[in-house]
């Protein structure tokens, strides 16, 4: 006997609590305009007695046509705006199914955390694995959304004119992994048709365009610069850095930045930050000089070995409830929240940071 009911395993409508009591919350406010796109369902089953299933059927399809006007109308098809997620990996009694990348990756809200300066650079990041191997195994709906919250991320960048080069490394990477599905269509599974994938790869050489002819005007100001500082600190500036053209891109600023950003022991120190000494022995370089090139050493390092990661902020999962989730670290101090329900005795030792690599092998089965 076929099953027509909403599976009861499912985890139901949402509810909000209004002056006339409960109602369904309703996820598309939006107005689809005039009668004419209801369907008359009385007259149907006047029309149509014998079929006892003809008011169902008429109501999924005036579901559905209110789904496809959303969704032609509006750039993304459901804006979530979720801290956390059940990460379900098998299939139980009570939960049937798997969470997969593209649902993680719609219903957590990506769109708010690349306003964080904090989540910014993890956020790229996690773009730009996706878009280099998960790329294809998104759903369309996560596709979409993927697109959208990186059109944010361009826009914010041309608009505050800060990393710029994080993004030019992303959108190149997408570029090279769209042409390879674009000119190889057939051989890969793409959601959508041909024509879509295109224009998101004209899209994205728009902005690779828009981003190379970005100038960034000259700061004039009364105050205290960078330069007025004493020179032991802006050296000891230099040593909080630790991605390597931020100083190589901060020593082209002044004479005096330019010799500091060359001190034998400021790459040094980034060596050992990035590398194990035991991979320094397989790459050892001398100079004329007899002294150990750190700067050549660390640039030849790093093809072979990956950097080590460092974001301001990232989403953390609990072992005890399988949860994803961000982490909001002002309403953990003020109200000692975990950030989701959790059922720990001690949900501090159950938590862990999650690496943009560590957040895709999640939802490799």
């Amino acid at each position: 006997m076929p099953f027509l009911g909403q599976d009861w395993r499912s985890p139901g409508w949402s509810w909000i609590k209004t002056e006339d009591g409960w109602k369904r919350f309703e996820f598309y406010h939006h107005d689809l305009g005039g009668n004419n796109n209801e369907l008359q369902l009385e007259e149907l089953q006047d029309e149509n007695k014998e079929n006892l299933f003809v008011g169902d059927v008429c109501e999924l399809a005036t579901k559905k046509r209110k789904k496809d006007f959303f969704n032609n109308n509006t750039k993304s098809q459901f804006i979530y705006q979720e801290k956390w997620i059940y990460v379900q990996k098998e299939s139980t009694r009570e939960r049937h199914g798997y969470c997969t990348l593209g649902e993680a990756f719609n219903r957590l809200d990506f769109s708010s955390a690349i306003q964080d300066i904090r989540r910014f650079n993890y956020v790229v990041k996690l773009l730009q694995l996706i878009a280099k191997s998960q790329l294809t195994s998104l759903s369309g709906a996560a596709q979409k959304n993927y697109f959208n919250v990186l059109e944010k991320i361009v826009r914010k960048v041309l608009e505050d004119q800060q990393n710029p080069r994080l993004i030019k490394d992303l959108l190149q990477d997408l570029s090279s992994t769209l042409c390879i599905l674009v000119r190889e269509v057939g051989k890969s599974v793409l959601v959508g048709n041909i024509n879509i994938w295109v224009c998101r790869l004209e899209t994205i050489l728009n902005w690779q365009q828009q981003l190379n002819n970005l100038q960034i005007p000259k700061q004039i100001t009364n105050g205290t610069t960078l330069s007025d500082l004493p020179l032991h600190m802006q050296h000891n500036i230099l040593y909080k850095f630790s991605d390597a053209w931020d100083i190589i891109n901060l020593g082209q600023a002044t004479p005096t930045l330019h010799m500091l950003s060359e001190d034998r022991q400021l790459w040094k120190k980034l060596c050992h930050f990035h590398f194990a000494e035991k991979q320094f022995c397989r790459h050892l370089i001398v100079s004329e000089m007899g002294h150990v090139d750190w700067k050549l050493m660390y640039f030849t390092l790093q093809k072979y070995y990956p950097k080590r990661e460092q974001y301001g902020d990232t989403l953390h999962f609990c072992r005890h409830c399988s949860i994803l989730f961000w982490k909001d670290r002002h309403l953990a101090l003020l109200i000692k929240d975990s950030g989701h329900p959790c059922t720990a005795n001690d949900p501090d030792n159950c938590f862990m940071p999650v690496s943009p690599q560590h957040f895709i092998d999640l939802f490799k089965f």
